[in-house]
């Protein structure tokens, strides 16, 4: 049964071409950062070259102001965007799913107390609510993987709690009900399964919004910090109107990955919610 849908979902998700082209390069582009030790060229944060030179035969990227290989800083600075990226993405994803299990199987004023925290919560604009806590607390990978995995959560809440909603009044919960199993039982074993393709699907535009705010905080400074590469802080320079129009081999090719990655798991996203649809 098991393989039979698992089939049925691969199936329908390599009719969408660009899904299945999403994801080759998706896998390429992560491929190449976890290797990142053992392709690149140089050190991530020590001057190899001159500064600010273009692409030549020895830097195929050419060099930062300070003569660090920007081939070498791309890969590890994808490595560092996606991490951001997936751990917020797990951190928000196990927040929501949880309290939306608890708000909408136990109901009553429960329900109500979650549910009103996930409406203060949305209700302020989310790029200020992320700023005003990166500048409250020591900007870092870590900070950011935190605030975005504590500012994420109410949109899988919500999509949970509406699934336990209408799962719990079905005849195959309440026979468990009237079986006496537990509630850990129930909410996880039974329920649980039954909401994962949407909170898959919700996960993937999670993990793209995340790596875009990634970039966005480190752009403007309250992100990942130099010397850690990162897309955000490799954008930096193009803050700089000379380095934006004579020195694009310095910001051009973080903004092309950031492209393709949110490109891609957007279109991965889209293909997945076809296939798990049922």
């Amino acid at each position: 049964m098991k393989n039979t849908m698992l089939s049925r979902t691969v199936r329908r998700f390599c009719r969408h071409r660009l899904a299945v082209a999403s994801l080759v390069i998706f896998t390429l582009i992560v491929l190449a950062a976890v290797l990142a030790p053992v392709i690149a060229p140089y050190s991530p944060t020590k001057p190899s070259g001159g500064f600010s030179k273009p692409p030549n035969a020895e830097h195929l990227l050419g060099t930062d102001k300070i003569g660090r290989d920007v081939l070498t800083r791309l890969l590890y600075a994808t490595r560092i965007s996606l991490l951001v990226g997936l751990m917020a993405t797990l951190i928000s994803t196990a927040i929501g799913v949880v309290l939306g299990l608890v708000s909408g199987y136990f109901g009553g004023w429960l329900d109500r107390l979650i549910m009103s925290i996930t409406d203060m919560v949305m209700s302020f604009p989310y790029i200020l609510l992320v700023l005003v806590a990166a500048a409250i607390f020591e900007p870092g990978m870590w900070t950011i993987i935190l605030i975005l995995g504590f500012v994420d959560w109410p949109g899988v809440c919500r999509l949970v709690r509406g699934n336990v909603l209408s799962l719990r009044e079905t005849n195959f919960i309440k026979s468990d009900v009237t079986a006496g199993m537990s509630r850990g039982y129930i909410l996880f074993r039974e329920i649980l399964p039954h909401t994962l393709s949407p909170v898959l699907v919700n996960a993937t535009t999670v993990f793209a919004v995340s790596i875009l705010d990634e970039a966005a905080l480190s752009f403007l400074g309250q992100g990942v910090q130099s010397p850690t590469p990162s897309l955000g802080n490799l954008l930096g320079g193009a803050q700089s109107l000379t380095i934006l129009t004579e020195k694009p081999w310095l910001w051009l090719p973080a903004g092309i990955v950031i492209i393709l990655l949110v490109v891609c798991i957007n279109f991965i996203g889209d293909a997945l919610r076809d296939a798990l649809d049922r």
